[in-house]
């Protein structure tokens, strides 16, 4: 395994100004991402409260179905004393969902290793899992590629209800169909038995999607230690029930310095990532495991699809006695997690910046800040035949991110490509055409009107003629069938439809060919969280 670091030209504006820490971006924020910030937030933190006892022991009877480990013993020790938490979250995903969840928890336990050192107080990781997230269309599939194409596997099971992920139940024997389906593109390796062995174990162990993806997260994490919470677990939301409270009397204030802070977001030039409105209550009410996102109406807070209302009052008391009937939105979410954490940083990817970049005064009326906001690594792996194709084109991961196989492989085609044929079949239409004209005239001089059966008949010989043009063209791409194909593995190994790896594939796919020390292995490479591309070739 080896590591290399290079830089990727980022498309996303807010996120490079946030990395440069240009104005226009960094007054949405408290803190600037820099060392001087880390010190200024953990003497913040001293004056934020935590019930550090409570919080712990709903932490510890999440993770009691999980095997324990040394590390996680120790870090929930550490924060039901004095420790902070750097925090990253993920919709739980089949699989772990594409790599970026997996690199966004490596960039969590990373970020809390070094600020530990740096600050010499324990910080501790914690992965929040978004199990209220009730899309269940974002998180059933997983993708393979296939001769440098995008193959995408669903999950069999459909529910046309929009029920949350920690309540959506998983069938085993669907489940392990999926699973079977998915390893037969990986192909059969020397560890392909023992992992699906592995994560059958951890399958039956699953009743719903979140279950399945907090077993697999701590198998891929137990040794560091990572600690993990479910947004939807029902023991959690009783922890919240006071903040719901003051999410509840504050409501119409946070929608308002929400919208207005959106507003000056893009007039910045930055867009408008929430679509925030002044009559959003930024809760939704849950009603048999969906979710309906409430409005505030009339001094009421209503979801007509749900057929629901509840006066302020009404409200009050569900976020009281029944707090598992209410969950956060894309809004609401970062306040929560603040005033049920210690959070010194949140790590997260550029659409949760932007979503962010909206919340400062949200945060500032419940008397707290935005915690530093770090961006999550960005992570490329390479496996051996990917790295012997870049060796025999004298390729750069750099230059195929940036496009240069796509160039590469059109010119080729085009250097291939059979233009003779082309221009014969070209010339063959325009004087079939030019016989059809003085063919038309001829029957208009006799005074026959054919006009609309004329024209049919062209189409059809020159249908004929394109269809003959393109199986040349599919004759001559077999003929060099050998080398568009490692094009087409490049790009689609790399660079999948133009979209960076880590958001196509899941990890399995990689340890499938390397083993089941991959993520281990990883996290002893030299890693550091930074705007720099991380390269690893296993």
């Amino acid at each position: 395994m080896k590591l290399e670091q290079i830089d990727v030209p980022v498309n996303n504006q807010l996120l490079v100004d946030y990395r440069n820490q240009k104005s226009t971006i960094s007054s949405f924020f408290h803190y600037t991402n820099e060392d001087e910030s880390f010190e200024r937030r953990l003497e913040d933190l001293k004056n934020h409260p935590i019930r550090r006892a409570e919080l712990v022991k709903v932490i510890s009877e999440f993770m009691a179905p999980l095997e324990k480990s040394v590390k996680m013993e120790q870090h929930l020790r550490e924060l039901e004393n004095n420790a902070v938490v750097v925090v990253g979250g993920q919709q739980a995903g089949l699989l772990t969902g594409p790599l970026y969840s997996v690199h966004k928890a490596i960039s969590v336990l990373l970020l809390a290793k070094e600020q530990r050192a740096k600050l010499d107080v324990p910080v501790v990781p914690v992965f929040w899992i978004a199990g209220e997230d009730h899309d269940i269309d974002e998180i059933n599939h997983t993708f393979t590629a296939l001769n440098g194409r995008l193959q995408k596997h669903i999950h069999p099971d459909r529910s046309k209800k929009k029920t949350m992920a920690s309540t959506t139940t998983l069938d085993i024997e669907d489940t392990r169909k999926f699973i079977k389906n998915v390893f037969q593109q990986y192909g059969e390796t020397a560890y392909t038995e023992e992992l699906l062995a592995k994560i059958d174990t951890l399958l039956v162990r699953s009743h719903t999607y979140t279950d399945f993806f907090a077993q697999l997260m701590h198998w891929l994490f137990k040794e560091e230690g990572l600690l993990l919470l479910d947004a939807a677990d029902p023991k959690l939301r009783a922890y919240e029930a006071p903040y719901f409270e003051r999410l509840v009397n504050h409501s119409e204030e946070i929608a308002d310095v929400v919208s207005n802070r959106e507003a000056l977001l893009a007039d910045s030039g930055y867009g408008t990532p929430i679509g925030a409105t002044k009559e959003n209550a930024n809760l939704f009410y849950v009603k048999e495991g969906e979710r309906f996102l409430l409005e505030r109406k009339d001094g009421k807070f209503i979801n007509n699809v749900a057929n629901v209302q509840f006066t302020k009052e009404d409200m009050l008391q569900l976020a009281i006695e029944q707090p598992a009937c209410l969950s956060n939105n894309v809004v609401t979410r970062p306040l929560m997690q603040d005033m049920v954490l210690p959070v010194l940083a949140f790590v997260g990817g550029p659409g949760e910046l932007a979503y962010w970049s909206t919340l400062k005064d949200a945060f500032e009326l419940l008397g707290m800040k935005v915690p530093v906001f770090v961006p999550r690594m960005n992570m490329t792996l390479v496996n051996r035949q990917v790295s012997h194709l870049l060796e025999t084109h004298d390729l750069s991961v750099t230059e195929v991110l940036s496009g240069k196989v796509a160039q590469m492989h059109h010119t080729f085609v085009n250097e291939v490509y059979d233009d003779a044929a082309k221009e014969a079949i070209e010339k063959t239409k325009a004087l079939l055409q030019q016989q059809y004209v003085d063919l038309q005239k001829h029957l208009h001089k006799n005074d026959v009107h054919l006009d609309k059966l004329v024209i049919k008949n062209l189409d059809i010989h020159e249908n004929q003629l394109d269809f003959l043009l393109k199986k040349i063209e599919a004759e001559v791409l077999l003929q060099h069938d050998v080398a568009i194909r490692r094009f087409n593995e490049m790009e689609g190994q790399l660079i999948p439809e133009g979209i960076l790896m880590e958001r196509v594939f899941n990890p399995f796919q990689y340890m499938n060919e390397y083993g089941m020390t991959l993520i281990g292995d990883i996290l002893q490479l030299p890693l550091e969280v930074s705007e720099l591309h991380q390269v690893i070739y296993i």
